[in-house]
């Protein structure tokens, strides 16, 4: 029984390596044609793979929750797109174009014409493998629409088809229009209608209401035209973008404007705390217990920050991050092409008296770059020139003082549920040898007390979290190493921290590292993939809990 269950994992690796491999040579090739000759790798790799955040894509059913997570990484409009350019940072935004950005993926995205899409890839290869993997899923769905509604290969449709295509193209759809289209829906995608309906009430937006139907028209609507061979779908790669990929000219310019800032306001001497996190929680945490009124002064610190999480609460967080400008944070929004925000804190103008950190230190001179997440890749790319040296300094060459680098992340949990801590001791890489073994400054004990479920051992970083196997995972788990969760980013980290300290000595040797994840999924139980939706407030308790952690240790 094992020995079944260990060749399926081989097979789902090297379906990996296959993918992995067709898109570099297409990336090189500069063009393909996703349901083509060309893009027939890609398509059975997937196929046999059967990643678990896409469900049923093996299946002829069409597969709602996995279109659902796509459709929020991919912008609005692309499935009606038969050409989509990938592009470099080529001056877009000096047009009349307006950008349009997924919800769920910070991308620059440009509508040309009624046929290209152009998308703008300045986060490295990491984000070429990601949206050629969704829309890969999205041709190969797009096709079991065109297989249900063609009769004959003379290119006669189904009535049904002929009569949803009638009411989608209104310009106004009524309520009897609507719900005859979903009908229409369900039998077209093979789903039942309350499926149907739950995933149309889900991707309704206020601009966009019917935009399920939209999706489903133009999804079929361009598959036909490839089955009957009238049009066929392309992916392009800019020349600029070939040519620029790989180097870190993004990173570069990111990194140089956080030190300038630096130098700017006379702290690049100052012992530096670097911390990868989102753009709210190490903020809150430092100078929310200085907004409580009467109302919130009843509220423990757990309480406090799910009142900040919760959406219609802006003035609250207005009012906290106006404090935290006038003590001594400085806030850089992106300009170069990263999609990293950047906040610095300089923690001598900071009211020490009045915060949640009181009981561990009254002053400190330290200073706190808090990064924004980077995606895939691009964590080396960014933590590798920001451990550099600040060549244009004034006074030539400054080394930063870098005391601590401080990871927080999302990451799948292979044993325990949504929102559990992982503290991981290495990083394995997946697909290649390449192993980070390091001493991580947080520990179990740290979490010991805390009513979190929290798990300790080794993070695999994996090439692109759509390409995650239940067997594969499965052997991570239960194998020799000791795997508890994915995620798509340590090894990089790691690589560059390694590099800077130990190779280049640009950083000290004695840096401190910390690592600590939360469980954003589970992609080993059904229901609970990233496809399921994300964390909610559920997210708030291991968030703060791990910022607390850090910024504890960082001013103790």
């Amino acid at each position: 029984m094992s020995e079944k269950k260990r060749t399926k994992a081989q097979e789902a690796t090297q379906a990996i390596e296959r993918i992995y491999i067709a898109m570099r040579h297409l990336f090189n090739r500069g063009f393909y044609k996703p349901m083509g000759v060309s893009g027939t790798t890609l398509r059975e790799g997937l196929l046999a793979l059967q990643p678990e955040i896409y469900g049923s894509i093996g299946e002829e059913k069409v597969e709602l929750n996995g279109l659902l997570y796509v459709l929020d990484r991919l912008p609005h409009g692309i499935e009606e797109c038969p050409i989509i350019n990938l592009t470099g940072d080529e001056g877009y935004q000096l047009s009349n174009l307006k950008s349009i950005i997924p919800p769920k993926r910070r991308r620059n995205c440009y509508r040309i014409d009624k046929d290209q899409m152009n998308v703008e890839i300045t986060r490295g290869r990491s984000d070429i493998y990601d949206i050629l993997t969704h829309l890969t899923f999205l041709f190969i769905e797009s096709h079991k629409i065109a297989n249900r509604v063609i009769i004959n290969d003379k290119g006669a449709l189904t009535l049904e088809w002929q009569k949803f295509e009638k009411i989608v193209l209104k310009e106004e759809i009524s309520d009897d229009d609507l719900e005859i289209a979903l009908f229409h829906s369900a039998n077209i995608l093979g789903r039942t209608f309350e499926e149907v309906l739950h995933v149309f009430n889900a991707c309704s937006t206020k601009t966009r209401p019917n935009r399920l139907l939209k999706v489903i028209y133009w999804l079929g609507k361009l598959a036909i035209d490839e089955v009957l061979e009238i049009n066929k779908r392309i992916i392009l790669f800019s020349p600029v973008l070939r040519e620029r990929t790989g180097h870190h000219m993004h990173g570069e310019r990111w990194a140089n404007r956080i030190k300038k800032e630096l130098e700017d306001q006379n702290i690049i001497d100052r012992p530096v705390h670097i911390i990868s996190a989102n753009m709210h929680s190490v903020m809150n945490y430092l100078f929310s217990k200085q907004t409580i009124t009467k109302e919130t002064e009843k509220l423990n610190k757990r309480e406090v920050f799910e009142r900040l999480s919760q959406p219609e609460n802006h003035e609250d967080r207005k009012q906290i991050s106006d404090l935290a400008l006038e003590q001594g944070m400085t806030y850089l929004k992106d300009e170069s092409g990263t999609n990293i925000d950047v906040q610095i804190f300089d923690l001598s103008k900071m009211n020490f008296e009045n915060s949640y950190l009181s009981e561990v230190t009254k002053e400190s001179k330290d200073v706190i770059i808090v990064m924004d997440y980077a995606f895939g890749e691009q964590a080396f790319e960014t933590m590798d020139e920001l451990l550099k040296p600040y060549k244009k300094g004034k006074n030539g060459p400054v080394k930063l003082n870098v005391d601590s680098v401080s990871i927080m992340g999302k990451a799948g949990i292979l044993k325990g549920n949504k929102g559990d801590i992982m503290i991981p001791q290495a990083h394995v890489f997946e697909g290649t040898t390449d192993n980070y073994p390091f001493d991580n400054e947080l520990t179990l004990a740290d979490f010991e007390n805390e009513d979190i479920e929290a798990s300790d051992g080794h993070m695999i970083t994996v090439l692109g979290t759509s390409l995650q196997n239940k067997e594969m995972l499965k052997y991570f788990k239960k194998s020799t190493w000791k795997v508890v969760g994915l995620e798509m980013e340590g090894a990089h980290y790691q690589k560059a921290i390694q590099a800077a300290s130990l190779i280049r000595k640009s950083v000290s040797p004695d840096l401190k590292v910390r690592y600590a994840y939360y469980a954003s999924d589970n992609p080993l139980e059904t229901g609970s993939t990233l496809a399921s939706g994300g964390l909610g407030l559920t997210g708030v308790k291991p968030t703060y809990l791990i910022t607390e952690k850090f910024l504890k240790q960082i001013v103790s």
